[in-house]
């Protein structure tokens, strides 16, 4: 029984649990041979331990912090056997994850002092992105929120169809121009036809191009002050798509991404096809921006919001 207190539904719960299902396996496999033959945890279990943590896409900075926590944990209390090591391992990255994200949010939710919300995405392609959107949009129509799109990734004629194929499936209004055309503009219109039409949520996605960083850095700049002429404090929440499936690839699209904007949240995809899922734990950790979002399936219900402990519990499964 978990000693996380549990708020999912059983079948969000379930979700969970396959869509890391090869995180779980990958893991607890490579715990198990960390501490095979010993019964306290030692200078070598704590060596193995780091493998695995660095091996399973924690990160090397993440993974010393967990150690360091178990090692004061240990002179705190002398003994520490590797029975104990699991549930020592979730108490200890439950803490980690804490510090950045409140963890106990389970629903779709939009804060009521802003309104319309402006949600800008951003990311690189291929990490998916458009389908994140999509199935952001479906969640919040499904919380009673009127939502309108704006496909303000204007450079890949791809990516404003991939999007048009998403509003007409969750049946939400999109805002589109020809490919070429100026993002900000795309942006600008989607606000003024959201505000006219009383939305509750306008999500504008943007190009997904890893390109210079003062170019990224001025587009979506430029993108955020033409928004500001519609809605004055928009946008509200600036959330970077990550692809758990490549690792520390995704460590660097972070570092990337957060230096040439400022990201205020993050949705991980793609974990219920990987054993990466620590990822998650470490891009948490280190860029100190809260996990809003978790891709653990393809069906249109299995972006989640994240939860920590709901997470942590089915990681250590």
């Amino acid at each position: 029984m978990s000693f996380f207190k549990k708020i999912f539904s059983k079948d969000k719960k379930e979700t969970l649990d396959k869509g890391l299902e090869k995180t779980n396996t990958s893991f607890l496999s490579k715990l198990s041979k960390a501490v095979a033959g010993k019964s306290k945890v030692d200078d070598d279990v704590l060596d193995n331990l780091e493998e695995v943590l660095v091996s399973s896409d924690v990160g090397v900075e993440t993974t010393l912090k967990v150690i360091d926590r178990i090692e004061a944990r240990i002179a705190k209390d002398k003994y520490l056997g590797t029975d104990e090591l699991n549930k020592i391992l979730r108490e200890e990255i439950a803490g980690l994850l804490s510090e950045t994200n409140s963890g106990e949010d389970k629903e779709f939710s939009i804060p009521k002092q802003h309104k319309p919300y402006v949600l800008m995405v951003v990311g690189v392609n291929g990490v998916g992105k458009t389908t994140t959107i999509g199935k952001l949009a479906h969640q919040f129509k499904n919380q009673g929120l009127k939502v309108v799109l704006g496909a303000a990734d204007t450079f890949r004629a791809a990516a404003i169809d991939q999007l048009q194929v998403w509003a007409d499936r969750v049946d939400v209004p999109l805002v589109r121009q020809e490919m070429g055309s100026d993002p900000a503009s795309v942006a600008f219109d989607t606000l003024e036809s959201g505000v006219a039409q009383n939305a509750d949520v306008i999500i504008i996605d943007t190009a997904g191009r890893l390109h210079n960083k003062v170019n990224l850095m001025n587009e979506l700049t430029k993108i955020k002050r033409v928004m500001q002429k519609v809605v004055g404090d928009a946008p509200h929440d600036v959330l970077l798509v990550l692809d758990g499936s490549t690792g520390q690839n995704a460590f660097e699209q972070a570092k990337q991404f957060t230096a040439a904007t400022e990201v205020t949240s993050l949705a991980v995809t793609k974990l219920d096809g990987t054993a990466k899922g620590g990822v998650v734990i470490g891009i948490s950790d280190q860029f100190k921006i809260p996990v809003k979002y978790i891709g653990v399936g393809e069906g249109i219900d299995d972006l989640q919001v994240f939860n920590k402990y709901e997470f942590v519990d089915s990681f250590f499964k």
